[in-house]
């Protein structure tokens, strides 16, 4: 039997023969392509996940038996320049603060954001770590989030090494990024670039895979879960030795990190390597803790986090029912309060332990647009033509971080304040919320707080930015600007500003 016949009767036993349409029209190199794509394919685990796409999950019913999270509330020493009440919690915020920064001067935290994400709903044609973000400097994503590893590092004198984990869409362009800016100023060994998997993507109707080109299967990134299989994998791309050899998880244990921060790509001001966050996460004796904001509508469109027989578990926004979710706690407030940002801090060892879990975290179903060739006149097309959908035609499959959650020991939540801490950058300005505008306002809106906090006013329709590596805290830009003779007269800024090295 030829190639082709060999790979026909395989696609056959689970229905996937139009993945063939084009074979004959293929070259030689080509026709390996695809053959190599196709055995990639576990189709026994695809056919298993469309059949069970509609299931009711089981998140939905854990919010009828939930209580509330472990949780702290973060202080505000971050954005004053005197001392801050001290939040109604077990632990002294300064007490944690003194615990986080011990853990930094040590060298024992690395920072990791999950990257693999493309602008396309920005309609930019880049990793969106590329967006020019910086209300008036345009500083990229990915240069504001490295001036605040820097920052936090100088501060401490440490090495914080920044775990980049990209997608196959974003992964070669992010490497050429970086070493175009040469890191941003961080050490080629302290950056560490990574690539998650993929998952076919499926028609809606019917399960069929789609193919992106007559020769190549359309696939998307598998989730922000897949960090976990991709950090523990070898990384062939990363400048260091080790992680290219065993992965990034086993290079960090090599030198002695213990914890990471972890993050999302789109969020440019949040307070990396918190101190006070990771003193919390400390003082638990936790593997896994989660920055929160406290909602304000019950079907806010983050993950609700909630303790179920316990264990931390996140109930996604789609996923928790309206009654459950409209429930209430006698002073009014929600019971169902915390929503996930996507911050979190996470024991090295426990990813480590946890690794062979990688292949078993639960898959969750997105719907999306995803381009395809068209493969039968039943598309409504003639075959062979390429379509750009412009709704959702096809079903992808992606794995979460947070399904690592329940088999954490201590897990803990901490609040954060929202206008402080959470302004991520997801929609085109056509989005009236989590748009370049409201991101850029948030950054802004930041260094104003620090500014009126300190008793400087701004003039209307003035904007004012601080690099990281100018001040990474009110008290750090008072200090700055006192020392540097730059206090602005009268107490008032009346020109937009950028304050940088």
């Amino acid at each position: 039997m030829d190639t082709k016949g060999i790979i026909e009767n395989k696609l056959r036993a689970y229905g996937q023969e139009q993945l063939l349409t084009f074979w004959d029209e293929l070259s030689d190199e080509q026709k390996a392509f695809l053959e190599a794509e196709i055995n990639r394919v576990d189709f026994e685990q695809i056919q298993r996940l469309f059949e069970h796409r509609n299931d009711v999950p089981e998140s939905s019913q854990m919010a009828y038996r939930c209580s509330e999270p472990v949780s702290f509330r973060l202080s505000d020493l971050r954005e004053r320049v005197d001392s801050p009440p001290f939040p109604n919690s077990q632990y002294d915020p300064y007490e944690a603060r003194e615990i986080g920064e011990g853990m930094l001067r040590h060298g024992r935290i690395a920072a990791a954001v999950v990257a693999g994400g493309q602008g396309t709903r920005l309609d930019f044609p880049h990793a969106k770590g590329f967006y020019p973000i910086g209300p008036l400097s345009n500083a990229s994503l990915f240069q504001i989030h490295v001036e605040r590893i820097r920052a936090v590092a100088r501060k401490y004198n440490t090495r914080i090494p920044f775990l980049i984990q990209t997608s196959p869409a974003t992964h070669d362009e992010t490497i050429t990024f970086f070493r175009e800016h040469k890191n941003f100023g961080l050490p080629d060994e302290d950056v560490l670039i990574f690539c998650q998997g993929t998952m076919p993507s499926v028609r809606f109707e019917d399960g069929k895979i789609f193919l992106r080109e007559k020769w190549e299967v359309a696939k998307s990134p598998d989730g922000h879960g897949g960090f976990l299989a991709c950090a523990n994998a070898p990384a062939p791309d990363a400048w260091s030795e080790k992680s290219r050899e065993e992965g990034v998880l086993a290079d960090m244990e090599s030198r002695g990190i213990e914890e990471i921060f972890y993050f999302q790509i789109d969020n440019p001001i949040i307070d990396i390597a918190s101190p006070e966050f990771i003193g919390y996460h400390m003082l638990s004796r936790s593997e896994f803790s989660s920055q929160v904001v406290r909602k304000v509508h019950p079907k806010d469109r983050v993950g609700n986090m909630v303790m179920v027989d316990g264990r931390l578990h996140v109930i996604e926004y789609s996923d928790l029912p309206d009654d459950a979710g409209a429930r209430r706690k006698p002073d009014g407030s929600l019971e169902i309060w915390a929503g996930s940002i996507a911050v979190h801090m996470m024991n090295v060892k426990f990813l480590r332990a946890k690794a062979n879990l990688a292949g078993s975290l639960p898959f969750h179903i997105a719907k999306k647009k995803v381009p395809f060739v068209v493969t039968s006149p039943e598309e409504g097309a003639p075959v062979g033509t390429h379509i750009k959908p412009e709704s959702p035609n096809a079903i992808k499959f992606e794995k979460f971080i947070f399904d690592l959650l329940p088999q954490a020991n201590n897990p803990i939540v901490v609040e954060i304040d929202a206008s402080t801490g959470f302004a991520p950058l997801k929609n085109h300005d056509r989005v009236p919320t989590d748009n370049p505008t409201t991101t850029r306002a948030g950054l802004s809106n930041l260094y104003k707080l620090w500014l009126n906090n300190m008793g400087i006013q701004l003039a209307d329709g003035v904007i004012v930015e601080v690099s990281p590596l100018f001040a990474n805290s009110a008290a750090e830009l008072r200090d700055r600007l006192l020392a540097e003779g730059m206090w602005p007269k009268d107490n008032l800024i009346t020109e937009s500003v950028y304050w940088h090295e």
